[in-house]
């Protein structure tokens, strides 16, 4: 024992006070970024929605397909988009899901603040495609819950769902069903269920929508909010001291002095180089034997979302910040209502270059039910490449050309290939890009892989 203790005071000795201060705060800044991503990402969109009109309880949408104004993480450009925003703080809130009726249906979750997946909703969801009213309680409620709701316990006040739209086509009309039929989609608060409530709708297409995530100190103060605004997890308590030291404490303002700021900044871009380290590593294996695509995330992360990580002895925070620093929401059945694979090299393992060009065959026989669809964006961000007049080129595309035995050639890159401009996605000639195809309905020989999606291949023009 005294070995250990003048080892120990030596060791403090080549530290000062501030020293050892700055370290620490540096070192549980890396851990609270891991740890919150989440949350901030939640808060981010949050606070878009809020910057564009939008209130607590709203259905924010996007009257036609988002374009590259929608900074959100890996947002889908083929779908119609509408995001209530729910708070139970007051009480239960009720999300009226319509049912699905010819072409039109709804794709989507309902997630808590954490954006662990409560339910699906839709044909692949808890009301079958039937159509339902889903009952979002707050944390903690006990009061009986009335017949004809699908009850959705929250482990926070705020959240959101993600719904989807789903477009026949890209074309004006099409579009425009789409939309009429979102919005049929209803929140309101229980209290307000018999006295026919009203649902507020807040446009929000071709408005700047800023909810990437910050890596600075901003990110902190993101992080504060949602310490303000929500109930801790027993599973996260041990997280309550290390908020402190960065001063993010319920019930006190957070207000970091210059040199804590610094602190913060260079905390947050080492967590940035881990998490985007984590990300990368998630590429092996990948999902076709054999080819670059995959789902980047563990089994164990996936599961836990979906399931709010009940599972005693497993906590992926890991996983969940690579999985949330480039996406958002979780599904309750990832599978079941949409699927979706990843790639940020070509066939010979080089990272894509928007000053480069590739292609991209989609075999025939996509197993899908609705549409498939290849969408680049900023491999920096993770968001839609800036200044790009569209993102994506999909089934559902006007004018998309097929090869002769029905195959589709996809072509990525920074000019349009002679008489190809319907089959191309513009790239930002000074950065990097991945790419993310999207199943929508996905059918059984995508997971059997009996059908193989091929891997990009870079071209010579």
């Amino acid at each position: 024992m005294c070995a250990i203790a003048i080892a120990t005071s030596a060791t403090a000795q080549n530290y000062s006070a501030d020293d050892l201060l700055n370290r620490q705060i540096h070192s549980r800044a890396v851990e609270a970024m891991i740890w919150g991503m989440p949350a901030v990402n939640y808060e981010r969109m949050l606070q878009a929605a809020i910057a564009n009109g939008a209130q607590p309880n709203d259905v924010v949408y996007w009257s036609r397909p988002v374009d590259w104004r929608d900074q959100t993480l890996t947002p889908n450009p083929d779908t119609i988009y509408l995001n209530p925003f729910y708070d139970t703080s007051r009480g239960p809130v009720v999300l009226e899901i319509p049912p699905a009726e010819g072409d039109n249906s709804i794709t989507g979750s309902v997630d808590d603040g954490w954006q662990n997946a409560l339910a699906d909703v839709g044909p692949a969801g808890e009301d079958k495609g039937k159509g339902g009213k889903y009952l979002l309680l707050p944390p903690g409620y006990q009061d009986e819950v009335p017949d004809g709701y699908i009850p959705l316990k929250s482990s926070t006040f705020r959240g959101f769902a993600i719904l989807r739209s789903n477009l026949l086509s890209a074309g004006d009309a099409d579009i425009a069903k789409a939309v009429e039929y979102g919005k049929r989609i209803k929140m309101y608060p229980l209290s307000q269920a018999g006295a026919s409530p009203q649902t507020r709708y807040v446009d929000v297409y071709g408005k700047m929508f800023e909810a990437t995530i910050p890596y600075d100190a901003r990110f902190y103060e993101a992080l504060d909010r949602w310490v303000q605004a929500e109930p801790w997890l027993t599973r996260d308590k041990a997280m309550i001291d290390m908020l402190k030291t960065l001063g993010i404490e319920k019930g006190k303002p957070i207000k970091p002095d210059e040199k804590t700021k610094r602190i913060l900044a260079d905390a947050a871009r080492e967590a940035h180089a881990v998490i985007a380290m984590k990300y990368e590593a998630g590429f092996v294996p990948p999902y076709f034997p054999g080819t670059r695509w995959a789902v980047p995330l563990s089994k164990e992360t996936l599961d836990g979302m979906a399931s709010g990580f009940v599972d005693p002895n497993s906590y992926a925070i890991d996983g969940r910040a690579a999985m949330y620093h480039m996406a958002y929401f979780s599904a309750k059945h990832l599978g079941a209502g949409q699927f979706y694979l990843l790639a940020i090299a070509d066939s010979a393992g080089r990272p894509l270059e928007g000053e480069n060009n590739y292609r991209l065959r989609v075999p025939a026989n996509a197993p899908v039910k609705l549409y498939w669809s290849a969408t680049a964006y900023d491999r920096a961000t993770h968001a839609l490449i800036r200044e790009m007049k569209w993102s994506s080129r999909g089934s559902n595309t006007p004018g998309l050309a097929k090869n002769a035995a029905g195959s589709v050639d996809i072509f990525f890159g920074p000019k349009a290939p002679a008489g190809k401009e319907s089959n191309w996605v513009p790239t930002d000639p000074n950065g990097k890009f991945e790419l993310l195809f999207r199943f929508y309905g996905p059918e059984q020989p995508l997971f059997d892989k009996s059908w193989k999606l091929l891997d990009v291949e870079r071209i010579n023009r």
